[in-house]
């Protein structure tokens, strides 16, 4: 008797602490919604105490299989959320360092849930925010599949999400079916756009082409006394309306953050859940440039991320910002200020409060489009290096920045 009483509360224990665990991975989850999107501070010891939380309940649920199955209920779908959720943690993390080898490992979470069929009982819970996790599931590990230049699995992928939104939407009947019938719209107009041009073998085999770094591609470069700065910051921003996009990535935001990367390390693809960034430990793996991307943000946006960019350059650090954008242009005859009367980029579409007061005011004073980048808005920023790429059919104007 005082054995069985010993094993029950032993199991409740394992109970309670997988509760507590499960809890705390949650909060820590939540809370990364609340850090600044830029500097480096801020956010890299929050992502290592969220890394090893779910490390130790990864581990825990992993020891314990067979009592949380039976002593707290534990489901397929639950071990699939704590899955994706730890893919999600390192898409994250790859998006902040450039690290490609985190990209690879937040592939293998995704795989493994597709692979164990953690999902696969969804429908069957009657519960529609479950399936709409599955949904999102789909959608983010295309979007992995996509930069790792996985396209047959993608293509994949996209049939089975197709497959998957029918059912929620036949099923429930959801306010949201429109929604995720113009993700799935976008997801196939993104591919179709990707792969408008192709190039082939001799056997009409179509070769997949990568625009990452790598030893085979990079040529060999001799430092030498005059080479004294180094990329450090990097600000990609689409602004260009009428472009083929997946969730906030336009195809050239696409395109340019890949040609900024090195590519994964193939010792680093391994089983899914071998190992995790502890501690935020990163010894096993490489310094790159850190990374901002931005879609369609506004002007004041902009600016702090860029100042913010700046803000955390070393020295001899350099900045490199890179922006696709539709013109805003002048209607100025006789310009002066080749700074602000030459017309800019457009930033945004939307409308904020900043709109409210102009037309109030003289029409005979000259105000500034609240939604424009004008060239002599960087001027203040030129005081650290700083690399610029504009592509735009206004980009001209930029050519007369100070030097």
């Amino acid at each position: 008797m005082v054995k069985m009483e010993s094993s029950e509360e032993q199991d409740r224990k394992i109970v309670l602490e997988f509760c507590h665990l499960l809890e705390k991975s949650k909060q820590l989850f939540n809370g990364l919604r609340d850090l600044p999107q830029y500097g480096h501070r801020q956010w890299q010891a929050y992502f290592g105490r969220t890394f090893d939380v779910y490390t130790k309940l990864w581990k825990f649920q992993q020891q314990h299989r067979l009592i949380l199955d039976s002593k707290y209920g534990l489901k397929r779908w639950q071990i699939g959320e704590i899955a994706s959720k730890i893919g999600q943690l390192y898409y994250h993390y790859y998006l902040r360092t450039s690290e490609t080898n985190y990209l690879n490992e937040a592939y293998q979470f995704y795989a493994a849930i597709r692979g164990r069929a953690y999902y696969s009982r969804a429908i069957k819970e009657d519960r529609p925010d479950l399936m709409v996790k599955k949904l999102r599931y789909y959608a983010r590990f295309i979007v992995v599949c996509l930069l790792l230049k996985k396209m047959k699995l993608v293509r994949e992928l996209v049939v089975e999400l197709d497959k998957q939104i029918a059912e929620y939407t036949t099923t429930y009947e959801p306010e949201d079916q429109l929604e995720w019938s113009l993700v799935l719209e976008e997801i196939k107009g993104f591919i179709k756009a990707e792969a408008a041009v192709a190039v082939l073998h001799a056997d009409t085999n179509p070769i997949v082409l990568s625009h990452r770094l790598s030893p085979l591609t990079t040529p060999p470069c001799e430092r030498s006394p005059h080479m004294t700065l180094t990329l450090q910051e990097i600000l990609i921003v689409g602004s260009t309306c009428e472009q083929a996009k997946f969730s906030e990535l336009t195809m050239d935001m696409f395109r340019m953050l890949q040609t900024l990367e090195r590519e994964p390390q193939e010792s680093a693809a391994h089983h899914p859940h071998a190992r995790f960034i502890e501690n935020g430990d990163r010894r096993h793996y490489r310094d790159n440039p850190h990374k901002y991307l931005l879609y369609k943000p506004s002007i004041s946006q902009l600016l702090v991320f860029l100042a913010s960019g700046l803000k955390e350059l070393p020295p001899g650090g350099a900045l490199l910002l890179y922006m696709s954008a539709d013109g805003c242009f002048s209607t100025t005859k006789h310009p002066e200020d080749y700074g602000y009367e030459l017309g800019g980029l457009a930033t945004s579409i939307k409308r904020d409060g900043t709109d409210a007061g102009l037309s109030s005011r003289s029409k005979s004073t000259v105000f500034k489009e609240p939604h424009c980048l004008y060239p002599g808005d960087l001027y203040p920023f030129t005081r650290r290096p700083m690399f610029i790429i504009i592509d735009s059919d206004n980009s001209f104007v930029f050519q007369h920045i100070p030097r």
